[in-house]
């Protein structure tokens, strides 16, 4: 099946580089990168198990998320979150580049893992990994999480399905996504994994967390956008 690559290219101060390449399935978007042979014990299902999570160790031994993270929390072991860095991301589309930190670049790389990776709580942004955003600013992913989340109701509409027009649905989404973050990083936190990687995860979550209170406030924010379409 053809596959869509991304790539992210962490540059230090020192000239090294960390460089982590993503395959996804381009029909589900589901990320398809090799997994190591040798998983730690910090990714078994069970393990900080998310408390809303629909999956069971009989089905799947291991947590999605975690088997996905090894790679990028081994890669980083003993860099500090706040080392300034260079990133470029290169998608088929463009090439993505921003001096930033290191927290911020891997929690990029975290939410695009986070939703590629098959965790059925994250599935639901996973639309938007085809048009990946790097180090998106507030006001860039309410932006596109609301229009992807309007997309789906259009699609249900079209298929007689009662739409979703006032976003509880999306609300309730990352609602779920907190806990799952929540859990997550307990599990590092427990594992004694990187600095660096528990950080971005804390990062990551702060969007989330603004996200289920303030989705109204936030959408009146950009509505100025449109007032060509909405001014009488």
């Amino acid at each position: 099946m053809p596959r869509i690559p991304i790539r992210y290219c962490f540059t230090f101060g020192d000239g090294s580089q960390e460089i982590i390449n993503l395959k996804l399935d381009a029909q589900t978007l589901e990320l398809k990168n090799d997994l190591p042979e040798d998983l730690p014990a910090w990714t078994a299902l069970g393990f900080h198990q998310c408390p809303n999570c629909p999956i069971t160790t009989d089905t799947h031994p291991r947590c999605p998320l975690a088997v996905h993270l090894v790679n990028t929390v081994n890669r980083f072991r003993g860099k500090l979150s706040y080392h300034e860095i260079h990133l470029n991301v290169v998608t088929p589309e463009r090439i993505f580049s921003k001096p930033t930190t290191l927290q911020s670049a891997i929690s990029s790389l975290m939410g695009l893992i986070s939703a590629t990776c098959g965790c059925p709580l994250t599935a639901p942004l996973r639309p938007m990994a085809r048009f990946h955003l790097p180090l998106a600013s507030n006001e860039e992913t309410i932006y596109r999480v609301a229009s992807m989340y309007l997309m789906v109701q259009y699609f249900l509409r079209k298929k007689g399905k009662v739409p979703d027009q006032e976003l509880g649905g999306l609300i309730e989404i990352y609602k779920d996504i907190q806990v799952v973050n929540n859990s997550f990083m307990q599990r590092l936190r427990d594992a004694s994994q990187t600095e660096s990687t528990v950080d971005a995860m804390v990062l990551l979550d702060s969007y989330a967390q603004i996200m289920p209170e303030q989705i109204e406030d936030s959408l009146e924010s950009i509505a100025y956008l449109f007032d060509d379409f909405t001014q009488e």
